[in-house]
Formats: C-alpha cells, structure tokens, sequence
C-alpha cells in the first residue's frame, strides 16, 4: 500500500520517464510532481518504491525508471484514458475511416493493422475474423477404397475441400444417400450445434452416417481454425525503439514471432474474451519475449458478435493513454466497417 505521496511522486515518475525516456532524479521528479518536499524527502521516498520493485536505478544514472511492476501499478490505478466518440476522433482516423472498405475484409484487416501501426509508430496486429462455422451444403464424393472428399459449403459462399479417410469403403451410391440426409437435417447449422446433437442422435442414424457426419464435422472444426490468421505491421519499427536495440538476440525472438504467428494467435484469442482494452507489461502475455514491451488489445466485433482482435505492441515505455483509445477507436472502426458488408 502506498501513501498519496508516494503514489503522486510514482505518477509523476512514469509520465516523465514515458515523455523523456531518460532516468528521473529527485530534482526533476520535485518539479514534475508539485510537491513541496526536500530532496532528501524525495529520495527517500524513491528509496521505498524501489525497494518495493516499482522503480530501478540504471548502474550509468542517479535517476530511476519504471520497473514492469510500476508500470503495472500506473496502468491500473493512476491512469485515466479519456473516452473518445467516433465523431471526435482526430482527422487522421476519420480520413482511415474512408479506406476500409467493408466488400473487402481482408483489405480492411491490413489496413486497420497499418493503421495502428504508423499511428503508433509501433507494431500493429490484427486477427482475421473468425469464419462462422456454419454449414450450408455439405457433399461427399469417392475418390477411392475408404478416401472421402468432404465439400464444405459456408453461407457466404466459400468452399472447403478435405480427404477424409473412413473405416470401411463406402459406394458412391451410399456418398449421395449420407449427402441428401445430412442437407436435409443439418444444414443452417453451426458446428457446435451439429456436434451436440451427433451426441444424442447417433444412435438413431444409421452407422456410415453417423460416422460421414463425425468426420465432416472435425473437418469443418480444423477449417475454421485454419481458417484464422494475423497480419501483422510495422515490424521495423521496433529496430529503433531506443529501449530495445540493445538486446539483438530477444529481437530475433520477437521477429520469429511475428514470422510464426501460431503464439500471436493465442494471445489474441485470450485477449478476445475479455471486454474492452486489455494491456499486458513486461512478460505478463507469456507470448512477446521482452520485459520492455507491452502489448495493448482490443477485441472488435460485427454485428454485436466478437469476432477478432487488434492491437499494438510496443516499449513499455508507451504512452498507455493514447495507445488505449487508439486502439479502441480502431476496434469500433474495424467492426463498423466490417458490419456494413
């Protein structure tokens, strides 16, 4: 628990830290802070937050910095991110607003990661929307002894191919039978929806068919997972944040991640459940392999639905104000433009 005092001159601290990126010395902090304390008060208090882990002193300066933990302790109790409405966003934003056209998603996630990426001067990544698992036509065709193909047909049109491998062979004959059974009773249906009533309904069908449908349903479920992807923007710009270049080995980590994106993925996912902007620090994601990045997400949505992620991943020495409602406005921008389709 810290005092008023101590919590006015941590404040105090971070911003000056975040707005300088230099060390803060007790002469600095006694102005930035408006407080009428001594020096020796001053580093006194210093001298507790330290010890508390919420500052550091650099072996090179008298002055401190933040610690992740700090940071942390900033972030959830000292800073105050204005709410911006749609209408009031900066002319930057409301000209982006033109360029995301809703016919093109994919053009719209691309811009929407480039824009939080030169808005941010950081990394902008965005998650693709997840594809609603939805089956509307669904066809199997013999390719050979016990070799199924499984045509998957979405709402939206799209079509997805898979080889399935079955535990008898079956006749093109029976294919056709299974196909106009399962178009008759399970299309219009979500994969999670099919799965549950195969639990209770398999019994009642007849085995290869219960067995075709089991199998076109882990087909569609591995689809839509594939299904998802991450575009990610602004990479350089983390080869010139001072805080960074020091450490080349944790940026060629970071680099693999960004290549990967498997772990970037998850980290979305995560964040995609919760409401509102989220903001890991330090290693708090599990994901970015850097104490000093951060990562700020927001989940957006279509049509009320949550479908995908954004975000911007940078030094923790960001300032965090700014970066929340920018990636907040992106969110609502992104899930406006992806709603009018």
């Amino acid at each position: 628990m810290l005092d008023d005092r101590a919590k006015t001159l941590l404040k105090a601290l971070v911003e000056r830290y975040i707005a300088d990126g230099q060390p803060v010395g007790s002469r600095t902090l006694s102005r930035a802070s408006g407080l009428d304390l001594s020096p020796a008060t001053i580093r006194n208090v210093m001298a507790d937050l330290e010890e508390l882990g919420l500052i550091a002193s650099p072996h090179t300066s008298a002055g401190r910095v933040p610690t992740a933990r700090g940071y942390r302790l900033f972030v959830d109790t000292m800073l105050t991110a204005r709410p911006i409405e749609l209408q009031t966003v900066a002319s930057e934003l409301a000209a982006a607003r033109e360029q995301l056209h809703p016919d093109q998603p994919q053009r719209v996630i691309a811009q929407a990661a480039t824009l939080l990426s030169n808005l941010s001067s950081f990394v902008g990544v965005v998650s693709a929307p997840r594809k609603a698992s939805v089956i509307h036509h669904i066809e199997f065709l013999r390719l050979g002894e016990r070799r199924v193909l499984v045509i998957l047909v979405a709402p939206d049109g799209d079509v997805q191919n898979r080889v399935i491998f079955t535990a008898r062979d079956h006749s093109q004959t029976e294919l056709v039978e299974a196909t106009n059974f399962l178009n008759a009773h399970y299309t219009g249906l979500g994969i999670d929806e099919v799965r549950e009533r195969l639990k209770h309904e398999v019994d009642a069908l007849r085995g290869e068919i219960a067995q075709l449908m089991q199998a076109a349903v882990e087909a569609g479920e591995e689809l839509a997972e594939r299904g998802d992807d991450v575009v990610v923007s602004g990479e350089h710009n983390l080869l010139s944040v001072q805080d960074l270049g020091h450490d080349m080995l944790g940026l060629r980590r970071l680099f693999d991640v960004f290549e990967q994106k498997t772990e970037l993925m998850r980290l979305l996912d995560v964040s995609s459940r919760a409401e509102g902007v989220r903001i890991y620090i330090g290693g708090e994601s599990q994901v970015v392999p850097f104490e000093e990045l951060s990562v700020v997400t927001a989940p957006y949505e279509i049509d009320g639905r949550i479908v995908g992620t954004l975000g911007v991943i940078g030094p923790t020495r960001m300032p965090y104000d700014r970066m929340i409602r920018l990636v907040d406005i992106t969110a609502r921008l992104v899930g406006n433009a992806l709603s009018m389709r």
